[in-house]
């Protein structure tokens, strides 16, 4: 999942959770977007600016909120390797848009309808969101059982999120 083989693997523990937490935020808000636009009539140009402005959006609240929750409790900027982290973090998460956007940009270029473009996105999602919960458990040490049970809990409370979306859409 990350732009080098391996480079991941060699973050401390806490920067690989950091960028883990962040690919799952973004990918959830991707879906969340997506589901939404299905559930209007839109065009494949709304529908790509609407994916691309509130992901985009939301990886900068997320970059300015480490920032300022840094300055918070340290009482100083970030240095330097704290903040190329802090960015490295952010703008890695815009992974999640690759197949969105190709698809989308397929139905912007009259290839595909927008229903089919919106419809392959959201199989897209919910696909990487079930790989970065594979990716977690992998290595973690413990009984196979038990990480089949960790990733079915995540599954089962991606598909609530995934519910709980469509329920506010159709309020």
């Amino acid at each position: 999942m990350s732009h080098e083989p391996g480079r991941d693997e060699e973050l401390p523990p806490g920067q690989r959770a950091d960028i883990l937490k962040e690919r799952i935020y973004i990918t959830f808000t991707a879906l969340a977007v997506v589901l939404a636009l299905r559930a209007h009539a839109v065009s494949a140009g709304e529908a790509a600016v609407s994916l691309a402005v509130v992901v985009l959006g939301t990886v900068l609240a997320v970059f300015v909120a480490d920032v300022v929750s840094h300055i918070a409790v340290h009482e100083a900027l970030p240095p330097g390797a704290e903040l190329r982290h802090m960015a490295r973090v952010s703008l890695g998460a815009l992974g999640a848009l690759v197949l969105p956007g190709v698809f989308i940009g397929l139905a912007v270029a009259d290839v595909w309808e927008i229903e089919t473009a919106l419809r392959a996105a959201s199989i897209a999602l919910v696909a990487a969101l079930a790989a970065i919960g594979y990716l977690a458990v992998r290595r973690v040490r413990l009984p196979t059982w038990q990480r089949v049970i960790v990733l079915f809990a995540e599954v089962a409370l991606g598909l609530l999120v995934i519910g709980l979306e469509l329920l506010a859409h159709n309020l």
